[in-house]
C-alpha cells in the first residue's frame, strides 16, 4: 500500500502546482494598471409627443388652423387607401405638438378650422372615403356630426369640396382651396384662380403660390421662387373684384423654411402661421417679420 500511498501525494502536489500557475497568471500585478470595467448600456431614445408629420407623397397636402399665437391645429391629408392622416395640437406657439386621434374610420382629411370653441375637420371616411364634417369641442376627445362647410373647402379626387357641394376644378392638379363668405379662390400651379359666388373663375397668372390665408379684404398668400425671397415670400392679394391683371404686395420673407415639401399657411388677426418643411413660424406682425 506504500506504492498508493506515495502516488496519492505526487499527484497532490502537481494540483499545488497547477493552481498556483493558474493564479499567478490571473491576479492582478501591483504594478500593473487596472483592466478596464466592465460597463453596460443603450444608447438614449430620444422621445417626444408631437412627431413631425411628413408628407412624402407627391401632391400631399397639409392643413393649419390656428385660433390665436399660441394655439393651433396641424394636419397632414393621408390617402383613401393608403397611409392615414395626422392630426396635431399646439399651445405654446407650435414648440411642441400633441397627437389627436381621428378614428379608425377616417381614412383622409381635407381641410381643418379651429376656434376657441371647437374643432371642425373636412374628412373622407371609410372605405369609399365618403365625404363627412365632423367637430369637437374637446380638442379631439369625441366627435360629432359637423355642418357643410364649417371646416372650409377642400380638394378631393372628385373635384373642390365646397359647402354647397362639389365642383370641378378650374385646373388639372389643385393645389388648395378656399371657400369665404363670398368669394373663393383655388390655388393651381402657375395660376391662382378667384371667383365670387358661384361666378366664372377668373385666371390670376401667378406662379409659386402654395398656400392662402383669410384676412379680410384682402388674402395673404404664401409664395416660392420669388426674386425678392430665397425661402417663402409672404405677399397679400385683394380678395374682392379680382381680375387677371390684379397684382400682390409683398409683405415679408420666412428665409430659413425649407421649400421643397408641401406648405400650409394661416391668419388670425396680426398673427400669421406657416409650416413649412420641419418647421412651424409664427409672425406677430402680419407676416412682416419672422
Amino acid at each position: 500500500m506504500i506504492w498508493v500511498a506515495i502516488v496519492i501525494v505526487v499527484l497532490v502536489v502537481i494540483d499545488i502546482a497547477l493552481v498556483t500557475l493558474a493564479l499567478g497568471r490571473t491576479a492582478p500585478n501591483s504594478g500593473d494598471p487596472a483592466g478596464p470595467i466592465p460597463t453596460f448600456s443603450s444608447s438614449p431614445r430620444s422621445s417626444t409627443s408631437s412627431p413631425t408629420p411628413t408628407a412624402d407623397a407627391a401632391g400631399a397636402r397639409r392643413s393649419l388652423s390656428a385660433v390665436d399665437g399660441q394655439e393651433a391645429w396641424r394636419a397632414t391629408d393621408g390617402t383613401c387607401g393608403g397611409p392615414a392622416p395626422t392630426l396635431e395640437h399646439t399651445l405654446d406657439a407650435g414648440a411642441t405638438w400633441k397627437p389627436v386621434t381621428l378614428g379608425t374610420d377616417v381614412s383622409s382629411l381635407m381641410a381643418i378650422r379651429a376656434s376657441s370653441a371647437n374643432l371642425t375637420v373636412l374628412a373622407g371616411v371609410g372605405d369609399d372615403c365618403t365625404t363627412t364634417v365632423r367637430t369637437s369641442t374637446d380638442d379631439g376627445v369625441t366627435w360629432t356630426a359637423g355642418s357643410p362647410g364649417a371646416a372650409g373647402a377642400g380638394v378631393s379626387t372628385a373635384g373642390i369640396v365646397f359647402a354647397t357641394g362639389v365642383v370641378e376644378p378650374p385646373c388639372s392638379e389643385p393645389i388648395e382651396a378656399y371657400q369665404g363668405k363670398s368669394t373663393s379662390v383655388v390655388i393651381c400651379d402657375g395660376q391662382l384662380e378667384w371667383r365670387g359666388g358661384a361666378g366664372e373663375w377668373v385666371d390670376v397668372p401667378l406662379s409659386g403660390v402654395r398656400s392662402v390665408a383669410d384676412a379680410g379684404m384682402t388674402y395673404t398668400l404664401a409664395r416660392i421662387n420669388t426674386e425678392l425671397c430665397d425661402g417663402v415670400q409672404i405677399e397679400s392679394l385683394p380678395a374682392v373684384d379680382v381680375t387677371p391683371e390684379t397684382s400682390t404686395t409683398p409683405i415679408g420673407c420666412d428665409a430659413d423654411v425649407a421649400t421643397s415639401e408641401p406648405l400650409s399657411l394661416d391668419r388670425v388677426d396680426d398673427h400669421v402661421w406657416l409650416w413649412a418643411g420641419d418647421t412651424v413660424s409664427v409672425s406677430a406682425d402680419g407676416g412682416a417679420t419672422w
